[in-house]
């Protein structure tokens, strides 16, 4: 979620100079993502003498189970128990983890991986527990693919391993058949359904984390209820964990890279205020993180000393945009049936897109740069290229991604075409229900300016946003999931190289806004539009062209028929922090920038020219990173 891909080079890149043709290995003296050296100046003297990092949060996980999750919230903390088979360094360079080599059959459908031998599975107490073996990936997959375990993940695992989705529904009932295997104690091996170039890049997500299999069976359905229902193979044990009270994570010592692991403990203390007590609590010395809000931003900036504590974040790859929900399942006091009715309206929903200020509303988060977050199109610019031309700038696609939506005559011709279109069969105001979770910084404030504005725009007569708060635990799984909102504010970050992953969202299995249900967009084969627009871009294989036009030609057609409005990339912002964000493994996918191996607790925080000219250099080096890895 952190780098540029260009898909022409997806395989250079995500393979690390390995080619997709031939066996792909790396030397075992090859240095681990974190003993790159760099000449970014962060200073040995400014690194603290005690290496512990506490944070506070206000969103509780509700599952330690990272086979079942989706939720970045969930698989942020898996991340630092568990290692996956390959990792990203620091530049977004592929570099052996649990695997030390690789290889993809000609026909590019069997991956072949070696592991590294001598791996360890703890207990919470730090005891080994068994080595982790090749059968460990197996029994995951297996684990998935059982529909009785509710994993949020499987539709990935079922989109390309080999029977999975069979297996899956049921129409094959022998696991053998499904391609994933133990070659032996330390070859695993995925057989895939079609070629996927980017498969390389898929293994770095949650779904494929391994699991042992004997103990998964012992602790049956308590598995990652507690720290206790947990193995661990990565870099930090989870010590404690007292939901809505404090998580510790401690150095795993038996870890097999440990000398990368430099902060020996991670608190995680639970505050359901933490949202506005953070830059406090920081300028105490009480924790080492914390976002700094636009409502006290220029406080801080104006503060000679506050102000050397500042810095910019880095934007990622996580897309924002305002959905519009076809599957309402919300009170009836919110008129579910007259929402329903008016968001199948086509220029009903135009009306909204063009009339939704995002400038006004990014204010909210960015009050020096908005322009630097917001974008036009789902899939964000910079992620994948073809033969220099960037995705956002194919085909029908461009036109959007070069406009603002934001137009108020446009959004004022709509309203009356809806008007009458919709007279004698929807109630005006129609009523919109927007919730917003309390738990993230901004978001009220943004509720507010956003009901403000498009009620204005648009007339009182025509729309009634009706802002709703709702607390941060639990709130992907009540409020989107269950179709519980009007028009929301949602984001997705992608899980692998390709523009198909920002389409996962809209797809019929998926929990968003359930664009497969909207009215007027099934085709002779029952399936919605876009879905077939996206699965004709699926099915391209071959020819890369081809395949990233079909794309484009699907997400404009989303994006201009108003099922979604894109908004921003995620990041940005500005943050207080004792952490060097240039010393953070880097990925656009995958777990691999969740993790805080390789990082180091500093004395003084990094300002905002140090962040800058930290991120030149980064950039300078990342660029010979990537052109030495090919």
């Amino acid at each position: 979620m952190r780098r540029i891909l260009a898909f022409a080079l997806a395989f250079i890149i995500v393979l690390a100079g390995c080619s997709p043709k031939k066996p792909a290995k790396t030397p075992s003296t090859a240095k681990s993502p974190t003993q790159l050296e760099s000449n970014i100046p962060t200073g040995e003297s400014n690194v603290a003498e005690i290496q512990e990092y506490k944070y506070v949060y206000s969103g509780e996980v509700t599952t330690l189970n990272y086979l079942t999750t989706a939720s970045t919230n969930e698989f942020a903390v898996a991340a630092n128990l568990v290692d996956t088979l390959v990792d990203y360094d620091k530049y977004g360079v592929v570099k052996p983890c649990l695997a030390t080599e690789w290889s993809v059959s000609e026909d590019n459908t069997v991956w072949t991986f070696k592991l590294r031998e001598g791996v360890n599975w703890y207990t919470h107490e730090g005891e080994a527990y068994a080595e982790v073996v090749a059968q460990d990936f197996v029994d995951a997959i297996k684990y998935i693919l059982d529909p009785k375990n509710e994993s949020s993940t499987a539709n990935i695992v079922y989109s390309v391993i080999k029977n999975a989705e069979k297996y899956y529904n049921g129409e094959i009932t022998d696991f053998n058949q499904v391609g994933v295997k133990a070659l032996d104690k330390y070859t695993l091996e995925y057989t895939l359904e079609k070629p996927v170039p980017y498969f390389l890049s898929m293994v770095t997500y949650v779904c494929f984390l391994p699991v042992n299999g004997q103990f998964l069976e012992e602790v049956g359905d308590q598995f990652g209820t507690d720290n206790y229902s947990l193995l661990y193979n990565g870099a930090y044990i989870l010590e404690i964990f007292e939901p809505q009270t404090r998580r510790i994570l401690v150095k795993n010592e038996n870890y097999w890279d440990k000398d990368n692991v430099h902060i020996k403990k991670l608190y995680a203390i639970y505050n359901k205020e933490a949202t506005t007590l953070a830059p406090e609590l920081f300028l105490r010395g009480e924790i080492d993180y914390a976002d700094i809000p636009s409502t006290v931003l220029d406080e801080w900036m104006n503060d000679p000393v506050k102000k050397e504590q500042v810095r910019p974040n880095r934007t990622n790859y996580y897309t924002y945009f305002y959905a519009f929900n076809f599957n309402p399942q919300f009170a009836d006091e919110f008129e579910p049936d007259n929402w329903k009715v008016a968001v199948n309206n086509l220029n009903f929903r135009k009306a909204l897109f063009h009339a939704l200020d995002r400038k006004a509303a990014m204010l909210t988060q960015e009050p020096y740069t908005p322009g630097n977050r917001i974008h036009n199109t789902i899939t964000p610019k910079n992620f994948v290229d073809l033969n220099g031309t960037d995705y956002t700038q194919l085909g029908s696609l461009a036109e959007i991604s070069n406009r603002d939506s934001f137009n108020k005559e446009l959004a004022l011709e709509y309203k009356q075409k809806a008007m009458e279109e919709l007279a004698g069969k929807a109630n005006f105001p129609v009523k919109i229900l927007m919730p917003y979770n309390t738990g993230v910084i901004d978001w009220a404030n943004r509720a507010q300016v956003i009901e403000q504005q498009m009620e204005n725009l648009l007339g009182r007569d025509f729309i009634d946003i009706i802002i709703d708060a709702r607390p941060p635990t639990g709130f992907l799984s009540e409020t989107r999931r269950n179709g519980n909102y009007a028009f929301l504010e949602c984001n997705w970050g992608p899980d692998y190289a390709d523009p198909e992953t920002y389409t996962d969202p809209f797809t019929p299995d998926g929990t968003y806004n359930f664009p497969h249900l909207a009215e007027g967009y099934k085709e002779a084969n029952g399936k919605n539009t876009y879905e077939n627009m996206v699965n004709a871009a699926k099915a391209e294989l071959l020819d890369v062209e081809k395949r990233l036009n079909l794309f484009a030609e699907a997400e404009a057609f989303f994006i201009d028929q108003a099922f979604v409005i894109p908004y921003a990339v995620g990041g940005g912002g500005y943050s207080a922090s004792r952490l060097n964000p240039f010393e953070s493994q880097y990925s656009p996918f995958g777990v691999s920038s969740e993790r805080y191996k390789g990082q180091k607790v500093m004395k003084k925080p990094m300002n905002t020219e140090e962040f800058n000219e930290a991120l030149k250099i980064w950039e300078k080096e990342r660029s010979e990173a990537l052109k030495n890895s090919n």
